[in-house]
């Protein structure tokens, strides 16, 4: 007996209640964007696909035979491999890019075998269409307290511990893989896709309770290549500010902390340091070069705050926040993981207080 059913609009509840989620597209429609937590088990490969599409432009019911065989071929092979272990129980969710013959094949085939599967109405395509309706209007929903603080006191620090607290924590720079300014790129690591970042940030907005506040760090409107949705920005810059601040000798040791992968590497801080040269000039840019050749990174750490950093923090924060210098402040003094999670329940106390 096959059991076969078609979901339409799906929410995260919805999405939960499945054991597992396939994305049956290629591997690089994949890579761009996915439902956060789907497997890829592409029915066609990228070369596949591309040379089923071109044999269709020739003889499409040749094209038809052809990857109905590579179609059959991959299901048989991940029904031999990676779905072997799945129990009589097992309830997926499959989709393609439009719900149509790639994840309907799949899907046919489990639901024969007698899973209890559920096919996407309108694929991949449609869940776009939801996640983007959805991020218009879903920050609204929330109130946001944003943590705000020049470069280096340590936001990001705070944003974990409020986390690992179990505070409803909206982590921009960890979903996007970046830590925010010109130097914020993580070594080793690539940013996501636009559209995964978008995709995570409704993931997981979608999960928070709207009776319970949500913390989130003051940004720019890009992290490193990544644009955050602009519902977002209106959210936070209207919402309720979370002043902290730290000594220079603090912040140079948090940064010395975070961005020690550069004192190896000094080709690569130059690479970024030049793309401040037209704000700064040849001149100003080769003094920090200098510096770093000569492992003077307090020195350096320390100019770049008092001579880029800070500059355009007060500028960006008295703008778009305009009760930042009415709010108390909450100063840094242990940049340890004990004294951020110390930072962090005394904020709490301090806001139950109010």
């Amino acid at each position: 007996m096959a059991f076969l059913k078609i979901l339409s609009s799906p929410t995260l509840a919805q999405l939960s209640e499945f054991d597992e989620i396939i994305d049956v597209r290629s591997p690089s429609e994949f890579s761009l964007d996915h439902i956060p937590g789907a497997r890829n088990c592409p029915v066609l490969d990228d070369e596949e696909r591309a040379k089923i599409g071109t044999f269709y432009k020739q003889d499409p019911f040749l094209a038809k035979k052809m990857g109905a065989a590579m179609v059959s071929r991959n299901i048989a092979r991940h029904l031999e491999t990676s779905l072997l272990d799945k129990p009589r129980t097992w309830r997926p969710l499959i989709y393609c890019w439009r719900g149509g013959k790639r994840s309907g094949a799949m899907a046919h085939i489990l639901s024969e075998i007698g899973w209890h599967t559920v096919r996407l109405e309108g694929g991949y395509k449609a869940y776009r269409k939801m996640v983007l309706e959805a991020l218009d209007r879903l920050p609204e929903r929330f109130e946001f307290r944003v943590i705000c603080g020049a470069t280096g006191c340590g936001k990001s620090r705070l944003i974990k511990a409020l986390s690992g607290i179990g505070e409803q924590v909206l982590d921009l720079e960890e979903i996007a893989r970046h830590r925010g300014s010109v130097l914020g790129k993580m070594p080793g690591i690539e940013q996501p896709g636009q559209k995964y970042f978008e995709s995570c940030i409704w993931h997981i907005l979608s999960g928070f309770d709207p009776g319970k506040p949500v913390y989130i760090e003051s940004e720019s409107k890009k992290i490193g290549n990544l644009r955050v949705p602009q519902a977002v920005m209106d959210a936070m810059w209207k919402s309720r500010c979370i002043r902290i601040e730290a000594s220079v000798s603090v912040r140079s040791r948090i940064l010395n902390e975070e961005y020690r992968h550069f004192f190896g590497q000094p080709e690569i801080l130059f690479a970024q340091l030049d793309r401040l040269m037209e704000l700064h000039g040849h001149e100003t840019i080769g003094s920090w070069k200098s510096m770093a050749e000569r492992g003077e990174w307090d020195l350096l750490i320390k100019t770049l705050l008092e001579n880029h950093y800070d500059r355009a923090y007060e500028k960006s924060i008295t703008k778009h926040y305009a009760t930042y210098s009415e709010m108390p402040v909450h100063e840094v003094f242990d940049p340890t993981e004990p004294g951020f999670k110390a930072l962090a329940e005394k904020i709490l106390a301090s806001s139950l207080a109010d």
